[in-house]
């Protein structure tokens, strides 16, 4: 156990050395640069007029941000049957935050997720078991939402833009993305209310194929944490669910209509709810994106997909620049700031429990 808290502390540590940081920001600024510079001679400055209005609409951007980050406080507080205070939730909810921006979307804050509940006072199987909870209730958000969005925008209105070959890439990615998060999200459910036995050993089968044996392992590890954790899910009331899905709903709605307020700043009259809907669908593709937080990936994303409802490539850079600001870069700003005083308390509780005789990942209980 001694060996697993200094692993912990060792890989969340090593989130703040200078190459995590730097990298995706390097990245996302590589790429803005360089599509700028491609763009350099068709930019108007005079798109760009700032007003008592468009401080107003960046504000409202933050504070769907805020609106964003209080669903998954909520979720986290709900997750845990408020065994943890909200001061603890919103840390929780600014560390993964930051891990996601740090790693690639396929690692994503999750993986780090039960370390920092654990930091909080949770026993690491509780932990594992509420950071399966959010994975499956963001993977059902996803197989939610995606048709009624589409219900309501049309097929045209997601996937049709100026550029043939970049739309069909967007839609082919798109679906491919989600029909493995649907799948995923059906193991998931079957995992937690059904068979958690059977889900596990076709989670093991499914790695021993030659393209799926590095994560062997991992997998293993998932199929004994959905195993272990599913009897404890099962007895969660209706109401419990419904409440852990409203903060999941909230805190994703809230992050795409950033995006809303961001175009309303710059006077851009395009239809909102589309606008709205095609951020699902970015985000659905963004899940599979390899560099650290999406960087330079997001920014081309955003330029080509809602370069149609915008004045020119050059100012949909800028805004894309203005999103990833409030969005992302932020949360680089706060986990530089909040890891190092979690490690040092999470360090202090550690070495006060060894003292007294008590096995600290366990029986840790952070301050309140």
């Amino acid at each position: 156990m001694k060996k697993s808290n200094n692993n912990d502390l060792r890989k969340t540590r090593d989130l703040l050395r200078p190459r995590y940081v730097a990298l995706p920001i390097a990245i996302g600024l590589i790429a803005v640069g360089t599509m700028f510079w491609r763009d350099s001679e068709q930019f108007d400055f005079s798109l760009i007029q700032i007003s008592t209005t468009s401080i107003g609409y960046f504000l409202l951007a933050l504070l769907f941000m805020a609106g964003r980050d209080f669903g998954l406080t909520w979720r986290f507080r709900t997750l845990t049957d408020h065994d943890i205070t909200w001061g603890q939730a919103l840390r929780v909810n600014m560390l993964c935050e930051f891990t996601s921006a740090v790693t690639p979307s396929t690692v994503g804050g999750s993986s780090f997720g039960m370390i920092y509940l654990t930091g909080e006072g949770l026993n690491f199987g509780r932990s594992t078991a509420i950071m399966i909870t959010t994975l499956f209730l963001d993977e059902l958000f996803y197989v939610v939402a995606c048709p009624i969005a589409l219900a309501l925008i049309g097929w045209s209105g997601l996937f049709d833009i100026s550029n043939a070959h970049i739309s069909s890439t967007i839609r082919l990615t798109f679906w491919f993305v989600y029909g493995g998060l649907s799948l995923w999200a059906l193991i998931l459910g079957l995992g937690i209310f059904v068979r958690p036995s059977a889900i596990r050993s076709l989670l093991i089968n499914a790695c021993r194929l030659p393209l799926l044996r590095r994560w062997k392992k991992e997998a293993a590890e998932m199929g004994d944490a959905i195993v272990a954790t599913s009897g404890e899910l099962r007895q969660k009331s209706f109401w419990w669910w419904l409440r852990a899905f409203f903060g999941t709903a909230l805190s994703w709605i809230s992050r795409y209509m950033v995006v809303n307020a961001i175009l309303l700043a710059f006077a851009i009259n395009a239809d909102q709810v589309m606008v709205l809907a095609r951020q699902l669908v970015m985000w659905v593709v963004l899940t599979i994106c390899p560099t650290p937080g999406g960087s330079g990936v997001s920014e081309w994303i955003f330029k080509n997909y809602y370069g149609d409802m915008i004045a020119s490539g050059s100012l949909a850079l800028v805004l894309a620049l203005c999103w990833r600001i409030v969005s992302y870069y932020i949360y680089l700003i706060i986990g530089i700031c909040v890891i190092p005083s979690w490690l040092r308390q999470w360090k202090h509780k550690r070495q006060k429990a060894k003292s007294n005789g008590i096995n600290g990942k366990e029986t840790m209980q952070h301050p309140r």
